[in-house]
C-alpha cells in the first residue's frame, strides 16, 4: 500500500471524500470534468441536490441550451451545479462528487453552500480537480500535481504547499474555503499539452483517475479510456507528424521530460504501479 493509501486509511479510514470539478477556466481539455463524470458512472452515483443556477451564473455567460425531447417536446436545459453521492465499492468509503460549470458571481456564497451540503454529509476532506495548459509533450504520461496547504497533509504525502499566485479560479476559491472550515483539502491539477487543448483529453482524465485511486485506495475501472487514450495519442502524432515546426517543437519537449525525469525510473515508482495493476486484477476476480 502506498503511503497516500496508508495516511488516508489511518487517520480516515471511512470518512467521506468530496470531489470537485468545474467546467470552464479550471478545465483544460474538459480533462477534469471528463475523469469526474467517469466516476459518477462507474460508481452509479445518485444526484442528491442541484445548486439554483439563478443564483450564479449570468446566463449570457453560460446561456442554456434547447433540445428536442424523443416525444418531440422542446426543453431547456440550465447550467447548473450537482451534487451526487457514491460509495465506493471496495473500501465502501462514502464519495461526494460535486460537478459544475464555474459560476459567473457570488463565488464565495456557491463555495459554502457547497461546503454546507458537504458537511451535512459528513465530509472531512475536499479535493479539488483542475486540468492546466502546459508545455508538455503528448507523447509522455500526463503530469499530475498534488498539493496542499496543510502541513500535515504535506508531511504525510511528501507533497509540497501550491506555490502559484495570480488569477484564480472557482477551483482555488472552493479549495481555501474547505481550509478556512478546517477540512482537510488536496488540490490536483492535470497538465494537459497547449497544442492539443480541444477537448476531449482523454489521456489526461485517465491520468487525474489514477492519482484519485492512489488517494482513495480504491481501484477505478477504467473502461474504454486506455483505448481512447491511445487512439487520441495516435491521431496527436499523425497531426503533428504533417507539419514540421510542430514536430520539432514536440521532439524538444520530450527530450527535456526525458531528461527531468530520468530518476523516476526507480524501484518505488515500479511498485507503486505494481500495486495498482494488482487491485484492479484483485477487483476483476472478485467480480
Amino acid at each position: 500500500m502506498s503511503e497516500q493509501n496508508k495516511w488516508l486509511a489511518r487517520v480516515d479510514p471511512e470518512g467521506p471524500v468530496l470531489l470537485a470539478a468545474f467546467e470552464g477556466w479550471n478545465d483544460a481539455g474538459s480533462a477534469a470534468s471528463q475523469a469526474l463524470a467517469h466516476l459518477h458512472e462507474v460508481w452509479e452515483a445518485e444526484q442528491v441536490d442541484e445548486l439554483d443556477a439563478e443564483e450564479y451564473h449570468d446566463f449570457q455567460v453560460n446561456r442554456p441550451t434547447v433540445g428536442i425531447d424523443a416525444d418531440g417536446s422542446r426543453h431547456i436545459t440550465w447550467p447548473s451545479t450537482s451534487i451526487a453521492v457514491a460509495r465506493a465499492p471496495q473500501t465502501g468509503r462514502t464519495v461526494v462528487l460535486v460537478h459544475g460549470i464555474e459560476p459567473s458571481m457570488r463565488w464565495r456564497r456557491y463555495c459554502a453552500e457547497i461546503l454546507d451540503l458537504a458537511t451535512g454529509l459528513g465530509v472531512t476532506t475536499v479535493v479539488t480537480i483542475g486540468a492546466l495548459l502546459a508545455d508538455v509533450p503528448h507523447s509522455r504520461p500526463i503530469p499530475v500535481t498534488t498539493t496542499s496547504d496543510d502541513p500535515t497533509i504535506q508531511r504525510a504525502l511528501e507533497i509540497d504547499a501550491n506555490s502559484y499566485e495570480g488569477p484564480t479560479g472557482i477551483v482555488g476559491v472552493l479549495h481555501q474555503a474547505a481550509a478556512d472550515r478546517g477540512l482537510r483539502s488536496i488540490s490536483l491539477w492535470a497538465a494537459v499539452p497547449h497544442y492539443v487543448a480541444h477537448p476531449p483529453s482523454p489521456k489526461a482524465a485517465m491520468a487525474i483517475l489514477t492519482t484519485i485511486e492512489g488517494l482513495l485506495g480504491e481501484p477505478i475501472p477504467l473502461g474504454h479510456l486506455p483505448e481512447d487514450a491511445s487512439a487520441w495519442q495516435l491521431g496527436v502524432d499523425e497531426l503533428a507528424s504533417e507539419d514540421t515546426e510542430i514536430a520539432e517543437y514536440v521532439h524538444q519537449l520530450e527530450e527535456a521530460k526525458d531528461t527531468a525525469e530520468l530518476p523516476e525510473a526507480s524501484g518505488e515508482a515500479i511498485a507503486q504501479e505494481f500495486e495498482r495493476y494488482l487491485r484492479r486484477r484483485d477487483k476483476g476476480a472478485g467480480a
